[in-house]
């Protein structure tokens, strides 16, 4: 078994990545292909903590900008992260990936309550957990929510997993001459104001220490690559 540079990891995914090329939803093929990785990276003996994102189903601040009141779209956005979940969640064991949801807010029905002890004991019995409903608070991105479990489960990086290889100086899909840094700091991100995430996880990120690795989800292999301590997209630390 190939020794890690980083064997326990948080893993972010936006929830797009589960839409694929249709944008809202679910691609299940997409899904398959990243269970798969999942598989990859567990067989390797890493532990693996998962935070997705609702913008394939609903995404809370878009709503408020339609004129929804803020906390009721943010509360609707927490739930989308709970349907994602349990959508990988599925994929997974089908897999034979032993798996937990957790919540941040309370529905014992189909999902446990998050309490930080619990997660631990999880890894260390080597079960995958999917952190779900961001931080159970309105006004918290799920970026943040996603550094807030990394540090509390003490992992050892946190991996964002985007549809571009890195961190660039500026959307490199809207400027094709944009700059990727194969390696930034905190300090850079936050002075360039840099899209990486929003500013709460990234002071979050820099206040402990944590490094945080920006990849293409779609590039093979990538996460596992990562994970084994190679020069995959950019290291933010």
């Amino acid at each position: 078994m190939p020794e890690l540079q980083y064997p326990r990891v948080l893993l972010k995914i936006s929830g797009e990545a589960l839409a694929g090329e249709k944008g809202y939803g679910f691609d299940f093929p997409t899904i398959d292909r990243l269970a798969d990785e999942l598989v990859g990276v567990v067989g390797m003996g890493a532990t693996v903590g998962l935070v997705i994102g609702g913008g394939n189903i609903v995404r809370g601040s878009q709503l408020a900008q339609l004129g929804m009141e803020r906390v009721g779209a943010d509360y609707m956005g927490m739930l989308g992260t709970v349907i994602n979940a349990l959508a990988v969640q599925d994929v997974l064991e089908r897999k034979g990936i032993h798996t937990r949801v957790m919540t941040a807010i309370r529905m014992e029905e189909i999902a446990e309550p998050y309490i930080r002890r619990r997660a631990v004991r999880h890894f260390e019995k080597g079960r995958t957990v999917i952190f779900a409903a961001g931080t159970g608070n309105p006004y918290f991105s799920t970026d943040t929510a996603a550094v807030l479990r990394a540090i509390q489960i003490k992992a050892n990086v946190i991996i964002k997993a985007t549809s571009v290889d890195g961190v660039y100086s500026a959307d490199p899909k809207k400027h094709p001459d944009a700059k990727m840094y194969d390696e930034i700091s905190y300090r850079d991100v936050m002075l360039q104001e840099l899209k990486v995430m929003d500013q709460t996880a990234v002071t979050l990120c820099r206040e402990n220490h944590l490094p945080l690795i920006v990849l293409n989800i779609h590039r093979p292999d990538a996460i596992a690559s990562a994970i084994r301590g190679e020069r995959v997209g950019t290291l933010v630390r």
